[in-house]
């Protein structure tokens, strides 16, 4: 339905540039779709793939790259590299005019320890590991989706296809900014997020983003995901009772401890 809808409003816009991406939507986008639509109105495609580009190399999420005329990513969030960007070109022509818009006028200096760092996570996301790693991302997504389902929690989509999900939480009468803080004081970082059809402000919300990147990285697989959703459920349930949070943020601590970051 959406894409009936994206062509109506293409043939009614007619942009000169489609831009397809997200950053917290569950589901695989659909990169051949978006580039038929550019075609039709004889627009350039631009993916920005930030928060799916490590999912993308390891080919567990369909690419973009022989769809779009621009690829734009981060090199961290999930593929795990030092805080920076890349601008990916389909043609050389197209590539000349990206690297004329960048420098001098908005980029200056080059960061070698940026670029060194880059070439160490792009070598790390060429190995089985890495691709292992991002299946398994997807997977304790999926569990922790389900486990978050069963105990009552409205997921936007019904799941997710990625490494995130999405929560409304107007049937938990509560908010998104009260349960980020009811996660951190228990140790468990999220981020407030607007939800589809939002009636409160961006700073409010009434939901949260959730994902498994980094509890994956570690080394946590679907067995962890249960104890993960007890602890959000715990959390969100009781916002208001400090002494339980604390209580919650020792069992987190204790989880992450059998899956040191460094050993």
């Amino acid at each position: 339905m959406y894409k009936r809808q994206l062509l109506k409003l293409a043939k009614e816009c007619k942009p000169k540039m489609i831009v397809c991406g997200a950053s917290a939507y569950p589901r695989e986008i659909d990169f051949k779709k978006f580039r038929e639509i550019a075609d039709e109105v004889g627009a350039y495609l631009l993916a920005d793939i930030a928060h799916i580009a490590g999912l993308v190399v390891a080919g567990v999420h369909p690419s973009p790259v022989p769809y779009a005329d621009f690829v734009t990513t981060t090199t961290h969030k999930t593929l795990r590299g030092p805080r920076g960007g890349m601008i990916i070109s389909r043609t050389e022509e197209l590539a000349m005019g990206v690297n004329k818009a960048v420098f001098p006028g908005i980029q200056g200096g080059p960061l070698m320890h940026i670029i060194a760092a880059k070439a160490v996570a792009f070598k790390e996301a060429m190995s089985e590991q890495f691709r292992q790693d991002q299946a398994q991302t997807v997977k304790n997504a999926k569990v922790l989706c389900s486990c978050l389902k069963q105990k009552g929690f409205d997921i936007v989509s019904g799941g997710t296809d990625n490494h995130l999900m999405l929560v409304n939480l107007n049937n938990m009468n509560i908010t998104g900014k009260d349960a980020e803080a009811a996660m951190s004081k228990a140790g468990i970082i999220a981020n407030k997020n607007t939800v589809p059809f939002e009636t409160r402000s961006p700073f409010v919300t009434s939901g949260v983003r959730l994902g498994t990147p980094a509890c994956t990285t570690r080394g946590m697989k679907e067995k962890e995901m249960e104890l993960v959703a007890d602890y959000i459920e715990t959390a969100i349930k009781n916002a208001g009772n400090d002494a339980l949070l604390s209580e919650v943020n020792g069992k987190v601590r204790e989880l992450c401890s059998r899956f040191p970051i460094y050993s």
